[in-house]
């Protein structure tokens, strides 16, 4: 894990940012249009309600370093996949749906912070990037290079990444012809095969069916039942896992 300590470091990571709410928690998210954010479901939950947060009590500080931000957002609208639930105890199989989008009131127009496209479903072995903010670096953001797809599921990367508390939606980058594109979010760190890991949620069909319900004039849409399979059966084990939300 390594800080971006300098401004050229930090150049080409401006729209990853620090998702941050009225509770006083934050997470990690990035742009993937000028008025989109993506980030973990998890984030956009009051943790002493357990509700939705309001849109307006989320802003998005793209760039954040050094207490400043490239640009800043606040809510319009928050959509949460409908697979996901918000249960402490229901977690766990929930990774895969761990996603949800913050539509900003305002759309972000710097041509220093461009959106990030997304990439094809990385393979076993494929070498990825995460950019992120933690507990421990609230103020600055770090990469962390190499790191490994090591186990997947039809929903679910398992990662080589060390992650900690404040980095839940971090985007996961695979590199192509030089450019970042988003393969996944950052839900949770697991213990796997007596490994620490990161989980992370992969985007495809359930970034797609997000991508609907926000187009949708009513808001309405259904969606198959989550796997009732646990990780463990999932992925072939997976002995603790700790979800990362504030």
């Amino acid at each position: 894990m390594r800080k971006l300590m300098t401004a050229d470091e930090a150049r080409a990571w401006q729209s990853v940012g620090r998702v941050n709410t009225a509770s006083g928690g934050f997470c990690t998210g990035a742009l993937i249009a000028p008025d989109l954010v993506l980030t973990a479901a998890h984030c956009v939950f009051d943790p002493r309600t357990g509700d939705v947060l309001d849109a307006g009590q989320i802003t998005f500080a793209a760039g954040w370093r050094q207490g400043r931000a490239a640009a800043h957002g606040v809510g319009r609208r928050v959509v949460v996949h409908p697979a996901y639930a918000h249960q402490g105890a229901a977690e766990f199989n929930n990774v895969g749906h761990d996603i949800s989008i913050i539509e900003l009131q305002h759309p972000i127009r710097n041509t220093t912070i461009m959106p990030f496209d997304r990439a094809p479903r990385p393979t076993i072995g494929t070498s990825v990037k995460v950019v992120s903010y933690g507990r421990d670096r609230d103020d600055w953001p770090s990469i962390e290079e190499p790191c490994e797809i090591l186990g997947k599921s039809l929903s679910v990367l398992v990662l080589s990444c060390l992650a900690t508390f404040g980095a839940s939606g971090s985007p996961i980058f695979v590199m192509e012809n030089g450019y970042p594109k988003i393969a996944s979010v950052i839900s949770a760190k697991a213990t796997w095969n007596n490994r620490e890991v990161a989980l992370g949620t992969s985007l495809g069909r359930p970034l797609e069916e997000l991508m609907g319900q926000l187009r949708s004039d009513n808001g309405v849409f259904k969606s198959k039942r989550p796997s009732t399979k646990s990780l463990s059966e999932q992925l072939g084990r997976s002995d603790q896992t700790s979800f990362l939300k504030y």
